[in-house]
């Protein structure tokens, strides 16, 4: 077992409920005691009700040691309360850890912060695959030991290629995409067959969507400039967002300054959402997320 696998099993494995329903009397009851009534102890409960869409969210988790149920039947026991509820659900465990697929073109801020922190054990995940539209992060897999495989871009063979990294995302059994400063835009095709994909995006969304927002930025004189981490859609940089944060800048800083602060945010921006995203944080209703903390 690696040291990162060892560090996330050691601790009481949980599992983790994320519902979205339509709102209405004794939701929470309901819930919690399909969890109590079958031995289970709640570590973690939080809430939100959406009184304009009529929608409560909840995520719910509790330890799995002393749970009477076996883990195969959690869920079909649980979609028997679900159904009348018309409830959509996600079940998931602590010690299953998700496998990631890390995508990059030529800047390597961002690949090199989750491989560190993945390799420090913050990140409760595997990474056994790299994809690029270009060679030069090469040596930043062979130093970390991971798969890189380099699938350049088109216009001419943007169909063909994304049906390669279709396949390599089956053979690897990849959960999640985390695009880190892939430059490229998804199709809407791929998108709608691998709909898990996080993408870190230099500014603060929904300012300065598209290429080059730090030049803009610089151009319109803002005093924040920001990063944004969302999930991918088929309409370019307007997927739910999962994490956000801001730095001030002043009249003295330039383009090259305003990039340098805004690297330092990336990085920590998708981080953030990633970890969000594994702990089973973040539950998407609409072109939202309820992000629970």
């Amino acid at each position: 077992m690696s040291s990162t696998s060892a560090t996330h099993t050691a601790k009481s494995p949980t599992a983790t409920l994320l519902i979205s329903c339509p709102d209405q009397r004794g939701l929470v009851a309901k819930i919690a005691n399909f969890i109590y009534s079958n031995g289970g102890n709640i570590i973690h409960a939080d809430q939100h009700t959406d009184f304009t869409a009529g929608l409560f969210l909840t995520r719910i988790e509790w330890q799995l040691d002393g749970f009477n149920l076996p883990r195969e039947l959690i869920g079909p026991a649980f979609n028997a309360i679900a159904q009348p509820l018309q409830a959509n659900w996600q079940l998931r465990f602590s010690d299953d850890l998700p496998r990631i697929a890390i995508w990059v073109s030529r800047q390597d801020h961002c690949l090199y912060d989750l491989l560190w922190r993945q390799k420090a054990g913050e990140l409760a995940a595997e990474i056994p695959l790299i994809i690029s539209n270009h060679p030069t992060l090469q040596p930043i897999a062979d130093q970390f030991g991971i798969d890189y495989h380099c699938l350049p871009i088109t216009p001419e063979t943007k169909v063909e290629q994304e049906a390669k990294q279709l396949a390599l995302l089956q053979q690897y059994r990849i959960d999640l995409v985390v695009l880190a400063k892939y430059m490229q835009v998804l199709s809407a095709d791929f998108v709608a067959q691998f709909p898990k994909v996080i993408n870190i995006h230099h500014s603060f969304l929904p300012a300065f969507a598209g290429a080059n927002p730090y030049q803009r930025a610089y151009e319109r004189g803002v005093k924040i400039i920001g990063a944004t981490a969302h999930y991918v859609t088929q309409d370019l940089d307007e997927g739910p967002i999962i994490e956000q944060d801001v730095v001030r800048v002043s009249h003295r800083d330039q383009v090259e300054d305003l990039i340098r602060k805004g690297k330092d945010l990336e990085r920590i921006v998708l981080a953030r959402a990633v970890r969000l995203h594994l702990q089973n944080r973040a539950l998407v209703y609409g072109n939202r997320t309820v992000v629970f903390a």
